[in-house]
């Protein structure tokens, strides 16, 4: 494996534990960006993950994908390969962040000024696209 420098501090937005992994295999998300590492730190994958936007909220969902929340977007990508598997585009910018995965749904709230919020939910198909 190569190893690349990343200037500057590293502050992780997500560090999700890789299941296929038995726990020794993690993907470090932080700006707009993910990196597969081991447990030591050493990289373990050349690919990198590229969001589209910096999402707000990441989550693995069982499906072996990992879903990024963005302002003008949600995106959907497959956590072995990092391809773009599935986006639904919002139609105004908003603050989303996850709460839970339950059966085919993927469960996220909106976070708006003065303490109020809205709950949403998506359906995931059997090949990634989304029901609003």
């Amino acid at each position: 494996m190569s190893v690349f420098q990343i200037p500057g501090l590293i502050r992780p937005h997500a560090i999700i534990i890789l299941p296929s992994s038995s726990g020794m295999e993690l993907l470090l998300c932080y700006e707009d960006e993910g990196v597969y590492i081991d447990t030591y730190g050493h990289i373990t994958k050349e690919t990198v993950l590229q969001w589209g936007e910096m999402p707000a909220s990441v989550a693995y969902l069982q499906s072996n994908q990992v879903m990024g929340w963005g302002e003008k977007a949600i995106e959907l990508r497959s956590a072995k390969t990092a391809s773009l598997e599935g986006v639904f585009m919002h139609k105004k910018a908003q603050k989303l962040k996850f709460l839970c995965e339950r059966n085919d749904k993927v469960f996220f709230a909106s976070v708006q000024s003065g303490g109020c919020s809205q709950i949403y939910f998506m359906t995931l198909g059997q090949n990634s696209l989304f029901n609003w």
